[in-house]
């Protein structure tokens, strides 16, 4: 069944940005003539020029997101703002931009620390989800694309540092509080789903003891729904299929197909609290608190059609309209199938905290800072299905075009219970609750001083030590048999351009237990299974301490030009153990442990030679060696043995891997920027990383008590290179006439090149290459900014081509996730100095995303997010 509804054209959602610059460009009725020209750097501008003016004074090659007053980041979450920043793009999640890809390589080559200490994460790796970290929390991000000795180590693409409010950078007490109303226009085509969303948020900042002591306070809650619209392609009989088409040859039919909906809510919150105390120019104290929670729960509805494989060609006298495309069968009508109906529900409770306690006196020339930190993540899931099946056959009518929107019909009525058996049974079991938790410990000690020894300016050093402990846990059970269920009990759901589906009426979690039983969703009790213990439990525990020293340069060659820079030297040494079960032949699982230790050396020069006078003309020259740790849930001990009581085969041994080393990269870069106006800069930059132990799937020769054996696990093998060119434009067109002089551009572009492959085959018997994870050849941004007497305007547009990514917990599971273009837009009015309105759209063009296997074109997945609109208000006392 159908609806019709209100789709805007994309032209009418883009012109709101931009349609008001005119009368934006008016003055005020008390505005003098002579007020005209006064553009007072504010707002966006005055963001723009905060970066720009960090960018540049800085010693290494970065990127800056900087908010010009409190709590006035641009974007929802700081993964949002991150996602536009040069070389940088974003992973969707949820249809919100979460991990963060990087100059061509994933998340597990992406360090991210929060005020320059390390945190602990809510994925199985150590990957981070920014989209945790709302603008309320954030006052501004560091993108460090070098490394120098102080930075901690972790990131070979890049090291983002996330920035919170101080309090004693303010001169008065400020109150800001924020509220929206969103609406999220798929949920208008899923029936029952939640469509609007309130987004509140707030900051209080104060300073007491004549100004020695300064207070933070900042809350974030926002109730998303979490929405989808996707169809799964299973895949193709290719080896006993038949001819379907009638020209003599064989077609690869699918196996079957998937269609689902979520209808779910996603409620975040965070809290912030900071506390600056400097009694005097020796001594400043600085403790923090960060907590934030996501709570996610998804009703899924699911479409099965799994019985089109044409396994030896059995059904071919049923298949009509039959479409190809390279021998594969992408659209047909097949008669005489069975549609399955699912009632599923997933559920995803998160919590990240952060706290710290910081101190820096001066003792004479020397400047101590010492640092103690701890940071936790915990991270429970639950899944759990039931299945209806149709009582009669009927026909399905598909069309799967290879880059194209799927789409699917069937002849009966899918959306009435009274069509389905009442004989109910779960589904894509076992269910299962998995518990994930991550706690890292952190003390840095760090000194400096200022000297005159040449061009050495400033000498640093520091000592760092970190102990992390990482494990998930799972336990998994199956129903106690089926269920017979009046089909009184359920009720239909329409979705735009989809069958119907039917779903329990009183909702999942009253009627599975009412019919499965009282206990049937509640693990407590339950003991984990084999397959639990030793696929899908581990552990792993890491202790590191690393020391750097570092001398900053400043000096003059060639006569009058002048340079400045760092040289320095990291030393890192860790010591990992992973834990895990062993399951031998079938046997029962029994403990095991293993690990290994090593130290790397991370030399780093960074040098910038400014070419003239007035530092207008920059060259940007860095050199370093660089490492990322293994992720931590392959660092697992846990494995299978299957021995050959024959004695003829090999052994073979299957799991994690506790002696994996880090991957390493020897990296330049070398970049030219012009800062020809205030708020305006042109860039070329090129780069080069050379990586070694690079992290992959394989089946390697060992042995296994003493006998030859096969091992399969992530082990560390040749790496390759990534390279690449960055450009970035920016400029305020301060020069135009009014009111075109508040006009603003900002634009990037990144093309990156790799020869690294990662390996397409999952089971790691052969090596069937792939592009590496995060390579987008092509990414790039465009901003236009408009800012005028309070009224401000963003039009913002995205886009990356194909790459390679792990959209699940499996690190081998890859997807193509195709070539995207994410725009939104924003406009504000300031009506006072305390009141502010505004009104946004994101994925303005409603951007479709498509996940397509790496070794076959024509197997894809697609889904939808939809648009979100959100008109809000700030009112800053």
């Amino acid at each position: 069944m159908l609806k019709t509804h209100f789709k805007p054209n994309r032209l009418a959602l883009l012109l709101p940005a931009f349609v008001l610059l005119p009368a934006a460009a008016q003055t005020t009725p008390a505005d003098s003539d002579a007020k005209l020209d006064t553009v007072v750097v504010s707002g966006i501008r005055a963001s723009v020029r905060k970066a720009l003016d960090t960018k540049e004074a800085s010693n290494s090659m970065v990127e800056v997101i900087a908010s010009e007053d409190i709590g006035k980041l641009p974007d929802t979450t700081i993964a949002e703002s991150l996602a536009r920043l040069p070389g940088l793009s974003a992973g969707i999640d949820r249809g919100n931009a979460s991990q963060i890809v990087a100059r061509g390589l994933g998340p597990r080559f992406v360090g991210a620390t929060l005020n320059g200490r390390e945190f602990a994460s809510s994925e199985p790796d150590r990957a981070v989800r920014f989209e945790m970290f709302p603008a309320e929390s954030v006052s501004g991000a560091t993108v460090y694309k070098t490394q120098s000795a102080e930075i901690v180590e972790g990131g070979i693409a890049t090291t983002i540092d996330l920035q919170t409010v101080q309090p004693l950078a303010y001169r008065e007490r400020t109150v800001s509080l924020k509220a929206d109303a969103l609406y999220y226009q798929l949920g208008n085509d899923i029936q029952g789903a939640k469509k609007y969303a309130p987004r509140l948020g707030g900051i209080y900042v104060d300073q007491f003891l004549d100004r020695t002591l300064g207070v933070a306070l900042a809350f974030s809650y926002y109730d998303q729904p979490s929405l989808e619209d996707r169809v799964d392609n299973w895949g193709f009989n290719e080896d006993h299929s038949a001819d379907v088409t009638g020209d003599g040859k064989v077609d690869k039919t699918p196996w079957g197909f998937q269609n689902g909906v979520k209808k779910g809510t996603d409620k975040r919150s965070s809290l912030l609290g900071k506390v600056e105390y400097k009694p005097s120019g020796a001594v400043a104290l600085t403790g923090d608190v960060y907590a934030a929670r996501s709570n996610i729960l998804e009703p899924t509805l699911v479409h099965v059609e799994g019985n089109v494989g044409n396994w030896d060609g059995w059904q071919s006298g049923n298949f009509s309209k039959v479409t190809t495309d390279g021998g594969y069968v992408t659209g047909a009508t097949v008669s005489g199938v069975n549609l399955d109906n699912l009632n599923a529900r997933w559920k995803q409770n998160m919590r990240n905290f952060a706290a710290g306690l910081n101190g820096k006196f001066k003792l004479d020339d020397w400047q101590l800072d010492a640092d103690l930190a701890r940071s936790t993540a915990a991270r429970d899931t639950m899944w759990t299905a039931v299945q209806m099946s149709m009582l009669q056959p009927g026909s399905v009518t598909w069309s799967f075009p290879r880059d194209g929107w799927m789409t699917y019909g069937f002849s009966g009525d899918s959306g009435n219970p009274s069509a389905f058996s009442t004989n109910v049974t779960e589904q894509w079991g076992p269910s299962y609750v998995g518990k994930l938790n991550d706690s890292l410990n952190s003390q840095q000690f760090n000194a400096s001083r200022s000297v005159k020894w040449g061009d050495v300016s400033k000498l640093k050093f520091g000592l760092r030590a970190t102990q992390r402990d990482k494990s998930y846990a799972q336990t998994s059970w199956n129903y106690a048999g089926a269920a017979t269920i009046p089909t009184s009990a359920f009720q239909r759901v329409t979705v735009a351009g989809r069958p119907d589906f039917i779903e329990f009426a009183e909702g999942f979690d009253s009627a599975v237990p009412q019919y499965f039983g009282a206990s049937t969703l509640n693990a407590d009790g339950r003991s984990p299974t084999a397959s639990d213990l030793v696929q899908n439990s581990w552990r792993a525990k890491e202790s590191s301490s690393a020391a750097f020293a570092q001398a900053d340069l400043n000096g003059s060659v060639f006569g009058d030009l002048s340079y400045r820079g760092n040289v320095g030297l990291r030393a890192v040494h860790t010591s990992q153990t992973g834990y895990g079960m062993e399951q031998v032949n079938g046997g029962a699982p029994t403990p095991v442990s293993a690990g290994t230790r090593y130290t790397r050396f991370l030399p780093s020069l960074n040098l910038i030679l400014n070419l003239d006078a007035e530092d207008v003309n920059q060259l940007r020259f860095g050199v370093s060696r660089a490492m990322a740790r293994a992720p931590l849930d392959v660092m697992n001990a846990a494995h299978t043995v299957s021995i050959d009581p024959n004695g003829v085969n090999p052994t073979t041994v299957s799991g994690g891997n506790p002696q994996l080393k880090p991957m390493m990269a020897s990296q330049v870069d070398l970049t030219f920027q012009r800062y020809f106006d205030k708020d305006s800069l042109v860039s070329v930059g090129l780069f080069y990383k050379n990586l070694s132990d690079y992290i992959g799937i394989a089946s390697v020769a060992g042995t296994f008590n003493g006998k030859a054996a096969y091992y399969t696990s992530q082990v560390n093998r040749d790496g390759g290179n990534v390279k690449g060119v960055e450009l970035v434009y920016q400029q305020a067109f301060t020069a135009l006439p009014a009111p075109w002089n508040s006009l603003g551009l900002m634009a990037n572009y990144t093309y990156s090149d790799s020869n690294i492959k990662e390996n397409g085959d999952r089971s790691g018997g052969t090596f069937t290459p792939i592009a590496t994870n995060g390579l987008m050849k092509s990414n790039g941004g465009l901003t236009l900014w408009y800012a005028r007497n309070g009224f401000e305007a963003r039009l913002a547009a995205n886009h990356h081509s194909a790459y390679n990514r792990a959209p699940t917990w499996d690190s081998t599971a890859f997807q193509l996730n195709g070539a995207e273009t994410w725009v939104s837009a924003n406009v504000s009015q300031q009506i006072t100095s305390q009141l502010q309105v505004r009104f946004g759209v994101e994925n303005a063009t409603n951007q479709r995303v498509t996940y397509t296997d790496p070794l076959n074109p024509w197997h894809q997945s697609n889904f939808q997010f939809g648009r979100r609109f959100n008109v809000g208000v700030t009112y800053k006392l």
